[in-house]
């Protein structure tokens, strides 16, 4: 029986238009099976199938044995099976349902991956009482991170507030999330640009994929602060887009050699370090790119490729001619008092202001472009996967 009933659902599931009366009679008929069946892994599959089908979609209406069944499978010794039971209550507009994930998400006491699993299903169904819940555990370091990313689903005045107000308290990738969900709704990016204006965030800390973000909302007055206080940003080349997806499709192919990240480390203070800081380690005359959303490949190769579509104003290349008939191509990385400091790829280089007969920034990096061409194919694997990477690792030993 188990074999048809699992053919039936997988034939149910397959369906494109599940919301549509005769399929929601179809899945009431699966229900109904549910409640003579007594093997617990046979109705958390059923179950898990039927949640799988509905994900997405909310105030679904329920077919008519599900309060029936729902109660007998709440009180199930299976862990999943209740747990999918209450989601499927949510996904039917059960407010009790509603209430009882809620109550499991703000309890301190509880275990962490319930409380995890309670705020996915609130946010799936877009709780409108979800931003002051969220809002409130700010407060708890354990579920900060995904509250904050809860917080970009369901628009609320007071959100970029609480956010920056933890804004200081956050580790790299805890203020990733973070402008991650204040560049998602205009409303939110209005009052974080604020904020950079008033200096309570630096510009530079706003990385490249978040000023993307921000300007694809394409509000001129954004765009313009950007520009102002950010640096120069502009789209990338079609010659520059094809190249991107060559490497793409290169470096997720299967590597010749095993992934070695220790040489990956090695690559990178060679070519990178120099320059930028990883880390902790490594030069300041680009980015620091730990906090950068390093992991997403498109994202790490368009920077690589086309190093010059998002210039930070603190990293845009200046050059400064002398009155001593001196060029000096880098970057200004201080100007305080009666000096000037470059920093260039050799060296960095105090010069007195009233010495410098000219200062012109330039709408392009100090990094250069063609740099994956010194690599071989294995090299790219390696340096890519460190860069992707989460955390250090040894330096390779020769």
């Amino acid at each position: 029986m188990k074999f048809f009933l699992t053919i039936f659902l997988i034939l149910l599931l397959g369906s494109p238009h599940l919301s549509r009366a005769q399929d929601i009679e179809a899945l009431g008929a699966l229900i109904g099976v549910l409640k003579d069946v007594d093997d617990p892994v046979f109705q958390r599959d059923i179950l898990k199938g039927i949640s799988d089908a509905l994900k997405g979609q909310r105030n679904v209406k329920p077919p008519k044995n599900w309060d029936e069944v729902a109660p007998k499978l709440a009180k199930s010794p299976n862990k999943e099976v209740r747990q999918l039971v209450q989601s499927l209550s949510l996904t039917f507009g059960s407010r009790a349902a509603m209430e009882s994930l809620r109550e499991v998400l703000i309890n301190p006491k509880g275990k962490l991956e319930d409380r995890r699993k309670a705020l996915a299903a609130l946010i799936d169904a877009h709780d409108s009482k979800l931003p002051d819940i969220l809002q409130a555990l700010l407060k708890e370091k354990v579920i900060r991170r995904e509250a904050i990313r809860g917080l970009g689903v369901v628009e609320n005045s007071k959100t970029p507030v609480a956010i920056l107000k933890v804004f200081d308290q956050l580790d790299t990738a805890g203020k990733h999330d973070a402008l991650t969900t204040l560049a998602t709704r205009v409303s939110y990016a209005k009052v974080l640009m604020v904020a950079i204006e008033k200096g309570e965030i630096k510009a530079n800390t706003l990385p490249a994929d978040i000023v993307q973000q921000l300007k694809a909302h394409g509000k001129r007055d954004i765009n313009s602060k950007l520009d102002q206080l950010w640096g120069v940003s502009r789209s990338t080349p079609e010659a520059k887009l094809k190249e991107i997806v060559r490497y793409k499709k290169l470096l997720e192919a299967k590597p010749v050699k095993p992934i070695n990240l220790s040489r990956g480390r090695a690559l990178y203070q060679r070519t990178c370090a120099q320059c930028h800081k990883l880390y902790g380690e490594g030069g300041e005359i680009g980015p620091d790119i730990t906090g950068s959303n390093r992991s997403n490949l498109d994202y790490l190769l368009t920077n690589i490729l086309d190093p010059n579509a998002e210039i930070p104003n603190d990293y845009r290349t200046t050059i400064l001619k002398t009155s001593d008939n001196r060029v000096l191509v880098g970057v200004i990385i201080r100007s305080e008092g009666g000096s000037v400091t470059i920093a260039t790829p050799a060296e960095s280089l105090t010069i007195a202001k009233s010495d410098i007969v000219s200062s012109e920034p330039q709408n392009f990096s100090m990094m250069p472009e063609g740099l994956v061409l010194a690599f071989k194919e294995d090299e790219l694997h390696d340096l890519v996967a460190y860069l992707r990477g989460n955390g250090q690792v040894p330096l390779l030993r020769e």
